[in-house]
């Protein structure tokens, strides 16, 4: 059965025994890393910092939903990572901004680092491949970065274009890992929504899912607010 974790959790990595606090008199300590979501372009909101030991020890499906505002598309705020990616020449095409925003919601709410962008990747058997890889509390993680839209997008997003998109993105996922050469520790598929209608009905084809479908991948959706033409 799928465990959807919608709760917020930890996400605090790497984090120095005197930087933490004590839990009362239970000699345990608490993470008390850097605030996040971190600041950058755009303002982020929704689940952030909730991967932990739970999600990463577990077989099972997690998913987590969040959102960033944008005033329009501003380069110059991007994280360091964020900046190697959207200046890599050979990534092209229209989802380069989706997947630079996959990355910097990561990075400011999971610190997330990139490891490799797309192209850098190795694969041992040609076919799918996976949009960046990154690091995730010291985990290699592939991500694969996906857009729940469609045209005209003012008319409404169905549960069955968001099943359609899910059953192919999770396949494509899990054949790109198979793919890798060294294949990464977890899969994460980044679902990337022109509004909150769009992401209702992703997570509503989510829940339809069974295990199969889903695999142990995690599913992150982001909606996009504000200025995010870019986007799309």
């Amino acid at each position: 059965m799928l465990l959807f974790a919608l709760a917020c959790g930890g996400g605090n990595v790497g984090i120095a025994p005197e930087d933490r606090e004590p839990l009362g008199d239970t000699g345990q300590v608490e993470d008390t890393g850097p605030a996040v979501p971190l600041d950058g372009m755009g303002t982020i909101t929704g689940d952030c910092g909730e991967l932990d030991h739970d999600e990463w020890t577990s077989g099972d499906s997690f998913r987590f939903r969040n959102a960033i505002e944008l005033d329009g598309w501003n380069p110059d705020e991007l994280s360091d990572d964020g900046t190697r990616m959207w200046e890599d020449e050979n990534l092209g095409g229209s989802s380069k901004e989706s997947e630079v925003i996959s990355l910097e919601v990561l990075y400011r709410c999971e610190l997330a680092s990139l490891l490799k962008t797309e192209p850098e990747i190795d694969y041992a058997t040609e076919g799918k491949k996976t949009d960046w890889l990154g690091e995730i509390d010291a985990r290699r993680v592939g991500v694969s970065v996906t857009r729940a839209f469609h045209w005209p997008p003012e008319d409404p997003y169905t549960v069955e274009e968001a099943d359609d998109l899910l059953r192919e993105k999770f396949a494509d996922a899990t054949e790109a890992h198979g793919n890798a050469a060294n294949p990464w520790d977890r899969t994460i598929l980044h679902v990337i929504a022109y509004d909150s209608q769009y992401a209702d009905m992703v997570e509503e084809a989510h829940d339809a899912l069974g295990a199969g479908a889903t695999s142990d991948h995690i599913l992150v959706v982001t909606v996009s607010d504000g200025d995010d033409e870019e986007l799309y």
